[in-house]
C-alpha cells in the first residue's frame, strides 16, 4: 500500500487559500507577507520531494501548476519528471500539458483509493484543498505534512472538513519551530 501525504502551507486558524498570490484573495500572499523568510522552514518542501513518487492534484490545482511549474526545472525537478494523478470529472485529455511528465486523470474517490492500495511509494498532494477534505472525509490520508504561519486568516478555504466525521487521531511524528515563527507539523494517522 502506498502512502497519500498532504502538504500544505496553513494559517493558524486552518486557510490554505491564496499562498501564492491569486488575485480574488482579499489576503493574497500571505506565506511571502506575513513572516521573514527563513530557508530552512522550507527544507521539509525538499524532503517530500526526494521522497515522494508520484504528485496527486485536485483540478483546479493542476490547472494552477501545470503552466508554471514545468519551468521550474532548479525547485522542481524531482516532481516535474515523477507521475501526476488528477482527480477530477471535468478535464479531459485535451486539457493536459504535455510537458509535465506523465499525467493520469481519476475519475472518483475510489479511484484514489484503488491507486493508494497499490503498489509504489508515497503520493504527494498539493494544494488541493477540495481534494484533501474529500479524502480526509473517506480515511484516505495517511500523513499530514503542515507548515503552520503564525497568521490569523478568517476567511478563506480551509484544509481539514468541517463535515461530521468520525475521529481520526494523529500522532506528531516531527516537528520544529523556526526563526520566523513557523511551525512545522508532520503527522501520521493512527488506523
Amino acid at each position: 500500500m502506498r502512502t497519500l501525504i498532504a502538504t500544505a502551507f496553513v494559517s493558524l486558524d486552518g486557510v490554505v487559500e491564496a499562498p501564492g498570490g491569486e488575485p480574488d484573495y482579499r489576503n493574497s500572499g500571505w506565506t511571502m507577507n506575513s513572516v521573514e523568510f527563513d530557508p530552512a522552514a522550507y527544507e521539509l518542501k525538499g524532503t517530500e520531494q526526494a521522497e515522494a513518487s508520484a504528485m496527486l492534484l485536485g483540478r483546479i490545482s493542476y490547472q494552477a501548476f501545470s503552466p508554471v511549474w514545468p519551468s521550474m526545472t532548479e525547485e522542481f525537478p524531482h516532481y516535474n519528471v515523477m507521475p501526476k494523478y488528477v482527480l477530477s470529472t471535468t478535464l479531459a485529455e485535451k486539457d493536459l500539458v504535455d510537458n509535465w511528465g506523465e499525467t493520469t486523470i481519476l475519475r472518483s474517490v475510489s479511484d484514489v483509493a484503488r491507486l493508494r492500495a497499490g503498489e509504489g511509494g508515497p503520493i504527494s498532494i498539493h494544494g488541493s484543498a477540495t481534494l484533501v477534505r474529500s479524502l480526509q472525509e473517506h480515511q484516505l490520508i495517511d500523513r499530514y505534512n503542515l507548515l503552520v504561519f503564525p497568521v490569523l486568516l478568517g476567511a478563506g478555504k480551509r484544509l481539514f472538513s468541517q463535515e461530521s466525521i468520525d475521529a481520526q487521531k494523529l500522532t506528531l511524528v516531527d516537528s520544529q519551530t523556526y526563526s520566523n515563527g513557523i511551525q512545522k507539523n508532520v503527522f501520521d494517522v493512527l488506523r
